[in-house]
């Protein structure tokens, strides 16, 4: 019998069906999800579908791997990603078949479908040039595998986008009998543009760390490599010549480094009713009415002054020049009110700013404020919130034409979560919201943009 071990993160939609295709097998009687603390209902879809659950000591694909291994029962473990929508029905015999006719003791897949960038350009010539056995495998970064415990036990874990070559390079210096076997045509989630460049760092070091360890690496084979990784960083970046992209700033805690309407109820001497309708009120839609009505009668001039007497990061003119530069949008998304939100966007040189509309008569705030439509939910909204950030990311991603998956999004607070999490690329700025952390791709913990530029390329 085998055990199929599966890491996961946030995969609900297809997680079910990849477990009902393999469950009524007659040679699997263990199922492994490994989940990376998923915050969707991924365990939920696991548990129903009647798979083991296991939470992974450490987030990172390898760390799940690592973990799966050591609670499951059988000698032969089946790897298989959570993600693919249309496993064939016989793709988990495929992988097995050469280790139970004991023709091998470790079994990678090909698969139909065209080669990534970091396969054609970092991968296979470092291969060819360090390990030149291994050119054989047509996708040697394929995470779908089986083999014997015996051997996996021995291999290196990387806990990053190393790992499955990491493995094949492992097996291979073991001397393990490996074949490829292809398993058909599959659909899974392709790679976030903006993950290419850390994702081919993260399988050149892996193979060099372990060319290293037996010393095949000298200056000849160091200088080749060099022009490799030049070639894979051009590629990326003709590539994103060709996108279009956006980057998304929250405004109270990121762009400014304190939050307006605190500043404001201490400028404006109502900071005692405001603390009266946080306590009272937790809806917020009524929130955002009742705060409102708090700027009656204050006018335009002093909410510029009382802006313009805050501290804005120091960095943050720089940075968006920097990004426009690079061809992104660069914008505003916040609950604060529009005055404020264009004048910071005027002041720093971004695009675009979406803000709650505070109502002015004869420049004079008449306490009123209307709430756009692109903040409230519709059918394709995708959470429950009535008025929500993300909302109006998508509404602005369809007004520019670009891609969910090619906006980063920058946030501080648990009213960026659904944001952050929507975007390619989710950022925590200095956050000490415990869920915003968990569910972004990068956290910036000192108060600074310029670590965006590191993978806004």
């Amino acid at each position: 019998m085998i055990s199929v071990i599966i890491p996961v993160l946030n995969e609900e939609r297809t997680i079910g069906k990849v477990i009902n295709k393999i469950k009524d097998s007659p040679i699997v009687d263990e199922i492994i999800i490994v989940d990376d603390k998923s915050i969707d209902g991924t365990i939920q879809e696991a548990k129903n579908s009647g798979a083991s659950i296991l939470i992974s000591t450490k987030i990172g694909k390898g760390a799940s791997m690592r973990d799966g291994l050591l609670v499951a029962k059988n000698d032969i473990i089946v790897y298989l990603d959570g993600d693919v929508e249309n496993y064939s029905h016989n793709s988990l015999e495929l992988l097995v078949s050469p280790l139970l006719k004991n023709e091998a003791d470790f079994v990678k897949s090909s698969f139909e479908r065209e080669a990534g960038r970091v396969t054609e350009l970092v991968a296979k010539p470092l291969l060819s040039l360090l390990f030149p056995a291994l050119t054989r495998f047509s996708q040697p970064l394929s995470g779908m595998i089986a083999a014997r415990r015996e051997y996996l036990k021995q291999v290196k874990f990387e806990d990053d986008y190393g790992v499955d070559i990491g493995i094949l390079i492992d097996m291979e210096l073991l001397g393990a009998r490996m074949v490829e076997v292809n398993i058909g045509k599959i659909v899974h989630k392709m790679k976030q543009w903006q993950e290419l460049g850390r994702m081919s760092r993260e399988v050149a070091k892996a193979i060099l760390k372990r060319a290293t360890n037996k010393s095949l690496v000298n200056l000849d084979t160091l200088e080749t490599i060099n022009v490799i990784r030049d070639q894979m960083e051009f590629a990326i970046k003709e590539t994103l010549k060709t996108l279009k992209k956006m980057v998304v700033f929250d405004l109270d805690n990121t762009i400014l480094t304190g939050r307006f309407i605190e500043k404001a109820s201490t400028s404006f001497g109502f900071q005692k009713e405001l603390i009266e309708i946080i306590s009272k009120n937790q809806e917020s839609y009524l929130l955002t009415k009742f705060i409102a009505k708090l700027f009656k009668g204050i006018n335009i001039a002093q909410i510029v002054q009382l802006v313009d007497g805050m501290n804005i990061i120091s960095d943050a003119k720089e940075t968006i020049a920097e990004l426009k530069k690079r061809g992104y949008i660069v914008g505003i998304i916040s609950d604060s009110y529009d005055c404020v939100a264009n004048h910071v966007k005027n002041k720093i040189g971004a695009d675009f700013a979406l803000a709650n509309e505070l109502e002015f008569s004869t420049s004079v705030s008449t306490g009123e404020i209307k709430i756009p439509l692109f903040f409230l939910r519709t059918d394709k909204s995708k959470c429950n919130h009535n008025s929500c950030k993300s909302n109006a990311l998508m509404h602005i991603a369809e007004q520019y034409k670009i891609e969910l998956s090619n906006i980063i999004a920058v946030g501080d607070s648990e009213n960026d979560v659904c944001m952050v999490k929507m975007a390619g690329i989710g950022v925590s700025f200095c956050s000490t919201n415990n869920l915003l952390n968990h569910i972004a791709d990068r956290k910036i913990e000192t108060k600074t943009f310029l670590p965006i530029l590191d993978f806004a390329t």
